[in-house]
């Protein structure tokens, strides 16, 4: 391919769907994804995307089972205690987008510890959006400059859309194209401010079988895109 994008999103759905359509319990969905989502990511770094930013658990989520709830922090903890050894092998930096409150310490420890671990690595940045929201990051985002504006280590007039990046949960490069798996064609609160000129890509494929061929066929239309950021049709 002769043009891939610097930043990739993945709103990785499907996976409950995915489980319930086999019998099993959603939960299965979850663990099988998380086996999908090591494969995108060594994938991604393979072919040169720069950053990959994934929607693994969003503020939202909270209003599932407590159940569903327990069981994806402690697959977020196993996995990255798990795959360490491998995201480092393959010099991926990994950084977390969201809030921390409500989470449970350990699911903090961990988090932290893996960002402390690969923090020099340069090949690849995974940004895991882990109780995200793209409104209360906007709003996180704009108490942070009023701050700054009230304690004079910014003036108004330096405050403009390309500055405001330096405010959100990771100072990141724009969504160059965004995929969602699983049938839903909306955005879900995810990215909203990074994903303003993004490429859209909706495919029925539930997250779990979202394998190197589905990311090729976005990836092709992506190629496809003639993004003119505003300018006129040439």
């Amino acid at each position: 391919m002769n043009k891939i994008p610097t930043h990739v999103a993945v709103i990785m759905d499907g996976n409950g769907r995915w489980a319930k359509e086999r019998g099993l319990k959603r939960s299965e969905g979850h663990r099988e994804g998380a086996k999908t989502l090591e494969n995108l990511i060594l994938y991604a770094k393979k072919v040169g995307i720069k950053v990959l930013s994934v929607y693994t658990f969003s503020t939202d989520n909270f209003k599932r089972s407590q159940e569903e709830v327990d069981f994806l922090m402690n697959l977020l903890i196993l996995y990255f205690n798990e795959k360490l050894e491998k995201v480092c092998k393959e010099e991926v930096r990994v950084v977390f987008s969201g809030r921390k409150e409500p989470l449970r310490k350990d699911v903090l420890d961990a988090m932290q510890n893996i960002m402390e671990k690969t923090k020099n690595n340069t090949k690849c940045i995974l940004n895991v959006c882990f109780n995200y929201g793209g409104q209360e990051e906007i709003v996180d985002a704009s108490l942070k400059i009023h701050e700054d504006l009230v304690e004079h280590k910014l003036k108004k007039e330096d405050l403009n859309r390309e500055t405001f990046y330096h405010y959100l949960y990771q100072d990141l490069p724009p969504i160059d194209l965004l995929i969602r798996t699983g049938k839903e064609h909306r955005l879900s609160n995810f990215m909203l401010y990074q994903a303003f000129y993004a490429e859209l890509y909706f495919v029925d494929t539930y997250f779990p079988d979202f394998d190197d061929a589905c990311f090729d066929e976005a990836l092709r239309y992506y190629e496809s895109c003639n993004r003119r950021f505003g300018n006129a049709e040439d």
